[in-house]
C-alpha cells in the first residue's frame, strides 16, 4: 500500500514541529544519553598519567569494585538511608496530605509551609540542620539538655540524616499526594457515610486503595532519588568527620574517586553497578505494581 503523500501544509506543519521538538531532543543527548555512554566507556578505562587520556583495562574495575569493602559499605549506608526516607517521608506526607485536604482555615498557608523545604537550596538547608545538630550550642542538645554528637557519631549519623531527607521531601511527597485524593470521586465517601463507616474505615478502604497509582509512583521515584542521594550528604558531612564512612552514599563516593582523587573510570564503574541495581529493583517494583496497585 503506497503512502499518501503530505500536503504542503501538512509538511510545513511537520517541520515545525521537528523544530520545536529539536531543543529538547538535543537536550536530552547532550545532557543525558551521551553522559549515560560516556560513563559506561570510562568504566572500562583507567584514567591516565595527570588525568589525561583513558587506557582501557576490560573489567578490571569491576573485579575491583565487587571486592572493595568501602564501596560494599557505601552501598549499605546508601540502603539505610532509603530505608528511613522512603517510608517515613510518604507516611507523614500521606497524613498531611488527608488532613490538608478537608476544607479548614489556612488551608493554603500551610501547604505553601509543608512545601517551603522542597524549593530551600541544599546549602541552606545543610547550614540549618548543622546548626542544629551542633553537639555544643545546637538547638537539638540546647532543647533537650544533652550532648549528642548527632552527626560525627558513627552510630547515629545516618539516622540524623536521613532526617533531614524526611523533612526535605515531605512536602513534594504532600503535594502529589493532594493531587491523587482531589481525582477520588466524592461519591465514594458520601456512600461510606451513609453505610455509617468512620472516617478511620474510609482511609483504609477508599482513599488506601484508590490512592494506591499514586503512592507507587512516589515510591518508586522515593526509592531511585534515595538511592542516588548526594548534595544532601556533601553539604552536611564534612571530609573530616570521623562518621563519614558511615554515612557516605554510593554517589557520594564516586564524586571521591572521579573528582576528588581523579580516578574516573574506578567511580564510573562505582556509579554504573548502581544503576543496574536500580533497574533490577525497578524492574520489580514493576512486576510488583500489577499485583498491589489498583486502577479504578
Amino acid at each position: 500500500m503506497k503512502k499518501a503523500k503530505m500536503s504542503v501544509a501538512a509538511k510545513k506543519e511537520e517541520r515545525w514541529a521537528w523544530l520545536f521538538v529539536a531543543p529538547t531532543m538535543l537536550g536530552l543527548i547532550i545532557l543525558n544519553f551521551y553522559p549515560i555512554v560516556s560513563t559506561i566507556y570510562q568504566s572500562f578505562c583507567k584514567t591516565g598519567d595527570f588525568g589525561k587520556g583513558n587506557i582501557f583495562i576490560g573489567l578490571k574495575n569491576y573485579q575491583a569494585v565487587l571486592v572493595d569493602p568501602e564501596v560494599w559499605q557505601s552501598f549499605w549506608n546508601t540502603i539505610k538511608y532509603a530505608i528511613i526516607e522512603v517510608p517515613f517521608g510518604i507516611a507523614i506526607a500521606l497524613v498531611l496530605a488527608v488532613l490538608l485536604n478537608k476544607k479548614m482555615i489556612g488551608r493554603s498557608l500551610y501547604r505553601t509551609i509543608f512545601f517551603v523545604p522542597m524549593v530551600c537550596a541544599p546549602a541552606a538547608v545543610a547550614m540549618v540542620w548543622r546548626w542544629m545538630y551542633n553537639t555544643q550550642f545546637g538547638l537539638l542538645n540546647n532543647v533537650f539538655h544533652t550532648k549528642i554528637a548527632w552527626i560525627s557519631d558513627p552510630k547515629i549519623a545516618w539516622i540524623s540524616v536521613g532526617v533531614i531527607g524526611v523533612w526535605s521531601i515531605i512536602g513534594y511527597n504532600m503535594v502529589l499526594f493532594i493531587g491523587g485524593l482531589q481525582d477520588i470521586p466524592g461519591d465514594f465517601y458520601e456512600a461510606a457515610r451513609i453505610d455509617g463507616a468512620s472516617e478511620l474505615r474510609q482511609f483504609w478502604s477508599i482513599t488506601i486503595p484508590l490512592l494506591s497509582p499514586t503512592t507507587f509512583f512516589i515510591v518508586q521515584t522515593r526509592i531511585i532519588g534515595a538511592l542516588t542521594v548526594f548534595d544532601l550528604m556533601f553539604m552536611v558531612m564534612d571530609k573530616t568527620n570521623v562518621a563519614l564512612k558511615n554515612v557516605q552514599s554510593a554517589v557520594y563516593l564516586f564524586y571521591q574517586y572521579a573528582f576528588t582523587n581523579g580516578n574516573k573510570g574506578y567511580g564510573a564503574t562505582i556509579v554504573v553497578v548502581l544503576l543496574i541495581f536500580i533497574m533490577i529493583l525497578t524492574f520489580i517494583l514493576q512486576r510488583v505494581e500489577k499485583k498491589w496497585v489498583y486502577h479504578n
